[in-house]
């Protein structure tokens, strides 16, 4: 019996997937991503995800023919390992991922993508139209592209081409991006960075009246989206996110030309209407390009796994055609 497994590795949760060698799912499991101290804290997690997936699954880890790895980044390819994330806690600076599952699965067939990478092959692989040129988005803890061009998948030399949350979109630059660097996109648009934009706006225009949590540790996106329609800081913010948004998606457009543009991550998976809806309006008066189909994935929560499975599916036996030309 041929097995594979798939695993995501976010900065919130590490999710993992065993499958049968025509794609059936026999056994998951997920959790919180750790937190530290250091980087082999957070590959122990994986593996220990991988191991209880198999668990499941009924199936040993040396069993496994080939894995894929979805993941956060910046990557390191040749060393087959993440290096300074930048929404995890600083302590993490370096997260061995290949080497340590070649060993739990006693194969080398173990294939590192960008998470948005993994989200632009798992939308590929189970599209029922299979666009040549396509961007996967994710909004979620942080802001991300997986790029197919001419029918392939953008990797780059390094792994890490598709970095956009990180695309300067604000020049003032007052808010500092989790990199450490100012007025990058994901600052003021991610899961991690909507509570402190929104306390900066809070700060700009101090009449606007709220019931937002400002001053609680607590304090989240998801309050935000909650309030919407019924707060006015709230809809201020929903607004102003619609606006950093739409450029640094006109970006990508005039960057990629795109036929289609397919959303994930909680923040646009989840508050459709008020993220990606604004988007359908804004874009085709930004751009000078085609407008592309403008969408949400129908992947859910499960692209970039399903794309870390697809890859060890395709990769693993040479099909890479499957996802990618």
């Amino acid at each position: 019996m041929v097995y594979y497994a798939g695993v995501d590795l976010g900065a919130t949760n590490v999710r993992a997937a065993i499958a049968k060698r025509d794609g059936t799912t026999i056994g998951t499991s997920h959790g919180a991503t750790p937190r530290g101290p250091t980087g082999i804290d957070v590959t122990e997690g994986v593996l220990e995800t991988i191991r209880a997936a198999c668990l499941e699954a009924d199936v040993d880890p040396e069993e496994i023919d080939a894995a894929g790895i979805g993941s956060v980044g910046p990557l390191d390819l040749a060393e087959g390992a993440v290096v300074d994330p930048a929404n995890l806690p600083d302590s993490i600076d370096r997260i061995p991922l290949t080497g340590p599952v070649e060993k739990l699965i006693d194969d080398d067939e173990v294939y590192l993508h960008n998470d948005t990478n993994a989200g632009v092959i798992g939308e590929r692989f189970h599209a029922k139209r299979n666009p040549d040129d396509m961007v996967y988005i994710t909004i979620s803890s942080g802001i991300g592209a997986g790029v197919c061009c001419d029918g392939h998948i953008m990797d780059g030399w390094d792994g890490n081409v598709g970095e956009v949350g990180h695309c300067v979109v604000d020049p003032r630059g007052r808010l500092t991006c989790g990199c450490g660097r100012d007025g990058h996109w994901e600052a003021y648009c991610s899961g991690n960075g909507i509570p402190g934009y929104t306390r900066l706006l809070a700060e700009d225009d101090p009449t606007i009246s709220t019931q937002l949590p400002l001053e609680e540790p607590e304090f989240t996106a998801k309050d935000v989206f909650e309030l919407a329609g019924e707060d006015d800081l709230a809809d201020y913010v929903i607004d102003q996110l619609a606006h950093w948004n739409a450029i640094g998606v006109a970006n990508v457009i005039h960057s990629f030309a795109p036929i289609v543009i397919s959303f994930g991550g909680a923040v646009a998976l989840y508050n459709e209407e008020l993220v990606v809806e604004p988007l359908r309006e804004r874009i085709p008066e930004m751009i000078m390009a085609n407008v592309p189909e403008i969408r949400v994935t129908d992947q859910g929560d499960d692209v970039v796994l399903e794309g870390a499975l697809a890859s060890a599916m395709t990769e693993g036996t040479g099909d890479r055609r499957r996802f990618d030309g």
